[in-house]
């Protein structure tokens, strides 16, 4: 079972082809694109996304979208007569510094309440982003974030929204899709996108205040959104990594659903390590004890620092052991040396960055968010001079472990990918995206393709699951 479970999942992993079938017809509709019989020379234009990053211009994008009529029951006035009207009006900005930190951060915690909190929606996660120079313009991230006010200026909800030229940095692979668009003799990109950029993490993605406005705000920014992808003449508008409730009502407003896979931690009620290690199975338990035992047998030390005591000298050595990993493993480092300096300094004691240390100097570090009720576990990195075995399990899982004990958090989320993960404790959970395509030919055939998709998904999931790490009993 686990290795059919593996296989499995593997192949769920590698981005997945295009499995859409497009009706006989397809082609001819596209003839103001591109004549269907020169399809096959479209393969010439697969640069346009898998080649160096370009930059997108917002052209046509109107800043001004619109005021709108909301009718809403406060709740002293009951009968239909005694309804009221608000204004509300949407633009977009540019720039997530054209609306100030408290007044996007209130937004994002009206969203989800303080119990959930998310770290990556705030203004100073977000703004760090555009300021160092990772999402902006000239690397095919165009901020385009959303805006609603009421008629007084108070803001009353936000969408972290870009306008992308690539599908780099979004961890939910649509590269295929890009390659059925372009075969037809038309353009993918491009696109919008709503998400946190580089970091595949799930959180409201419609951030609103809570109020009597609440649904009829979150209804007319959907509509808008569709509205200014389709004026616009984009292709696409994608929402990744929502909740799964709002994955729901974007459904009702003609999204397409996606769904894929992550592996969480989840921590029940554990007072220390030993208590979660003796909800394991024998041969697990064993296995994660004698990899931690391995750290103190090569002369490491792990510490866990937070906020201020972060200085300039870790984030300098971070950034080194960032540049390793994204240069031994073939990817790209989206993020700059100043983005952890002034995500560091924005965030405070929402970072916990743990280091491995070899006598007096940094090893190895492993970056996590600090949420309401979640430990977010993002990147890590080593020093490329030395082989450390079992040190990356140990900064990235048994101390997220550990922290989120001490902290009384109920989940660590270790982000994308990673079948390894199971064996110490971290089970599949799915995770959410939306689809809204303006050609309906298209449109139909991905929908296809993303039917046959999540009933592999679900599978893997289940595979996985019942082959899991935990003695019977333990969900």
């Amino acid at each position: 079972m686990a290795t059919a479970a593996v296989a499995v999942s593997y192949c769920y992993c590698k981005p997945s082809p295009f499995l859409g079938q497009f009706p006989s017809h397809f082609g001819k509709c596209l003839s103001s694109f591109g004549h269907a019989e020169n399809a096959g020379k479209a393969s010439k234009t697969s640069a346009i996304f898998w080649g160096a990053k370009k930059s997108v211009e917002p052209k046509g994008l109107d800043l001004s979208l619109g005021d709108f009529t909301i009718t809403v029951s406060e709740p002293e006035r009951a009968s239909e007569e005694q309804r009221v009207s608000k204004k509300v009006s949407l633009s977009l900005i540019s720039s997530i510094s054209e609306v100030s930190a408290d007044a996007w951060d209130a937004c994002n915690l009206d969203s989800t309440g303080a119990e959930k909190y998310n770290p990556f929606l705030s203004h100073g996660f977000l703004s760090s982003l555009e300021e160092t120079g990772c999402a902006v313009k000239e690397t095919g991230w165009v901020p385009s974030h959303i805006v609603a006010k009421d008629a007084d200026g108070g803001v009353l909800g936000v969408v972290p929204l870009y306008l992308k030229s690539h599908s780099y940095g979004e961890f939910v692979f649509d590269h295929s899709w890009a390659d059925a668009y372009y075969g037809f003799g038309t353009r993918y990109y491009p696109k919008f996108q709503s998400c946190v950029p580089f970091t595949p993490v799930t959180g409201p993605r419609i951030l609103i205040r809570n109020t009597s406005l609440r649904d009829q705000v979150f209804d007319v920014i959907v509509s808008t959104l569709k509205d200014l992808t389709t004026k616009s003449q984009l292709s696409s508008l994608h929402i990744t990594f929502p909740t799964e409730k709002e994955w729901h009502r974007f459904k009702e407003n003609g999204f397409l659903q996606r769904i894929g896979m992550q592996y969480h931690w989840k921590n029940r009620n554990y007072k220390n390590f030993d208590e979660f290690l003796m909800d394991m199975k024998q041969s697990k338990r064993k296995n994660i004890r004698q990899e931690r035992k391995k750290i103190s047998t090569q002369n490491l030390t792990m510490k866990r620092l937070r906020g201020y005591e972060i200085k300039a000298n870790h984030w300098d050595s971070f950034y080194t052991f960032y540049r390793n990993t994204t240069d031994n493993k073939w990817g790209t480092p989206y993020l700059t040396r100043d983005f952890f300096h002034t995500m560091g300094s924005k965030m405070g004691d929402q970072v916990l960055l743990v280091i491995a240390e070899q006598g007096d100097e940094i090893v190895a570090g492993a970056l996590n968010l600090i949420g309401g009720d979640t430990l977010f576990g993002r990147l890590w990195g080593c020093d490329p001079k030395v082989y450390y075995p079992g040190l990356h399990f140990e900064a990235c899982y048994y101390q997220a472990m550990e922290a989120a004990i001490e902290l009384n958090l109920s989940t660590v989320e270790a982000g994308a990918q990673g079948e390894h993960k199971i064996q110490r404790g971290y089970l599949p959970v799915p995770t959410y995206s939306c689809h809204y395509l303006t050609d309906e030919s298209f449109r139909k055939a991905i929908q296809q393709f993303l039917v046959r998709e999540s009933s592999q998904v679900e599978l893997v999931m289940k595979l996985l699951r019942d082959d899991g790490p935990f003695k019977d009993g333990i969900e």
